[in-house]
């Protein structure tokens, strides 16, 4: 299932693009999608019946904001440098475990929105990824099988970076990880069984309709499974947690000077086999 948010802001919806591409209300099946339904095989079980008998209204799509395609998100895991490609542009040495750090929830936005650059940035950066959503609580899993297990879903995701703030400034890497509207996601939540296999999955990504990334998920260092079972080790995932799993090659840290960071006015795109396409304008903040 193709699972989705639409409506202002704030006020989305729930709803489902069906398998002839018509856009579904599901706001009389569930209350949201979100990480309670995921874990509710009872609830998503109504919501594919409903689906499959032609019982869902259809929804007027024209004008209609697409939301994050997931409520109440209650955590970001990031991994960077997992794409041997990409550690090759940047000159680093291939990660011996994979590089954790965080995103909060509140910079998700949905895959149409604006992205804002910050207030003195010089070196606003792009990176489209794999969104794995989980779907059962996670803690100390075995194996990348039983990983997979545990995931919901997959989208689109859209890591924006700061890379001044996240590289030059000391500290962590959140300060160049968490300005706002860092985290465009969607347009749809795709279900797991709809995905065989999250390791063959291409990625691309535009400037101002100029191709930067071509990537694919079989470049992955760390494959999503193990991407997971490693995170259950130190962290408990709940059901709505989201992992973003790594940039392929072709960002702006890893071009040649002068490196084409973003700048307001600029319009970035971006797709995920079968999970959709983005598109935001970059406007100051």
């Amino acid at each position: 299932m193709k699972l989705l948010r639409v409506g202002t802001a704030g006020a989305e919806r729930p709803a489902l693009l069906d398998a002839e591409g018509t856009l579904r209300d599901l706001s009389g099946v569930v209350a949201d999608v979100d990480g309670a339904l995921l874990a509710d095989e009872e609830a998503l079980g109504r919501v594919r019946a409903a689906a499959d008998a032609g019982e869902l209204p259809v929804l007027d799509a024209t004008g209609l904001r697409i939301g994050p395609p997931l409520g109440r998100i209650g955590k970001i895991v990031c991994i960077g440098l997992n794409y041997h490609d990409h550690a090759r542009e940047t000159g680093a040495e291939p990660p011996a475990e994979p590089v954790v750090f965080m995103k909060a929830p509140d910079t998700v936005v949905g895959p149409n929105d604006t992205v804002l650059v910050p207030r003195g940035s010089l070196k606003t950066d792009w990176e489209v990824e794999l969104a794995v959503v989980i779907g059962r609580t996670a803690r100390y899993l075995e194996s990348e099988e039983e990983a997979l297990a545990h995931v919901a879903g997959y989208a689109v995701a859209h890591d924006v970076s700061e890379r001044e703030f996240q590289i030059e400034r000391g500290g962590t890497w959140d300060k160049g990880k968490n300005c706002e509207t860092f985290n465009p996601l969607g347009p749809w939540l795709v279900t797991a069984d709809e995905v065989p296999d999250p390791q063959a999955l291409s990625l691309k990504l535009w400037v101002n309709g100029e191709l930067k990334q071509d990537g694919t998920t079989a470049e992955q260092i760390f494959s999503v499974g193990e991407v997971v079972r490693y995170l259950s080790r130190f962290m408990t995932l709940y059901p709505g947690d989201v992992i973003n799993t790594g940039t392929p090659a072709g960002v702006a840290l890893g071009a040649p000077e002068p490196k084409p960071f973003l700048r307001a006015g600029d319009v970035v795109e971006l797709e995920i086999e079968g999970l959709g396409r983005q598109r935001q304008e970059f406007k100051n903040a």
